[in-house]
């Protein structure tokens, strides 16, 4: 280049123009790299956008789901519980039941824990006595067991190796 001008002005204004067309071919590429990085950024920002609606969405439908199971399990826990409180009311209720069968048993049944007629094993696999009933409480005969000759039927007593049994029209009222 420097041979080419004639002059040092000629010369300097030409290397000016390649510097001038230089710098502005360089300030176009700046410019279109600088859009394309710009076009990227908005694209990047966009598909971000883009996944967190998208995530929104799917913890929108899963919050949905578990707000759901969340109520059906309340429901469920209160059924439970009711069901639960009715079942403690007839067990106390049941209680007290047995507790009054227990005391009109003991009432009844002149064998108060001790091992006698009542209570004894015959060899046939019943208690002793006549079955249901013993046969020490009932004195027909006026004879030494302290009766006094009538059949006494609140001095019959029922003998303890025979089970209680209760219908089941009793627990249908519940």
């Amino acid at each position: 280049m420097a041979s080419s001008c004639v002059t040092s002005s000629t010369c300097s204004s030409m290397e000016e123009g390649e510097f001038v067309a230089l710098m502005e071919q360089r300030k176009r590429k700046r410019m279109i790299s600088n859009r394309e990085s710009a076009r990227r950024s908005r694209m990047r920002k966009q598909k971000h956008l883009e996944d967190l609606i998208t995530m929104v969405r799917k913890l929108s439908e899963e919050k949905q789901q578990i707000v759901a199971n969340l109520d059906m399990t309340a429901q469920n826990y209160a059924a439970v519980e009711t069901v639960n409180s009715i079942l403690r009311a007839q067990a106390v209720e049941l209680a007290h039941r047995l507790q009054s069968l227990t005391e009109i048993l003991a009432f009844l049944n002149p064998c108060d824990g001790v091992y006698d007629a009542c209570n004894s094993y015959n060899g046939d696999g019943g208690a002793g006595g006549s079955g249901f009933f013993c046969a020490d409480p009932i004195d027909i005969g006026g004879g030494g067991g302290g009766g006094d000759g009538f059949f006494n039927p609140l001095k019959m007593g029922f003998c303890r190796s025979q089970p209680v049994m209760a219908s089941a029209d009793v627990f249908e009222e519940y």
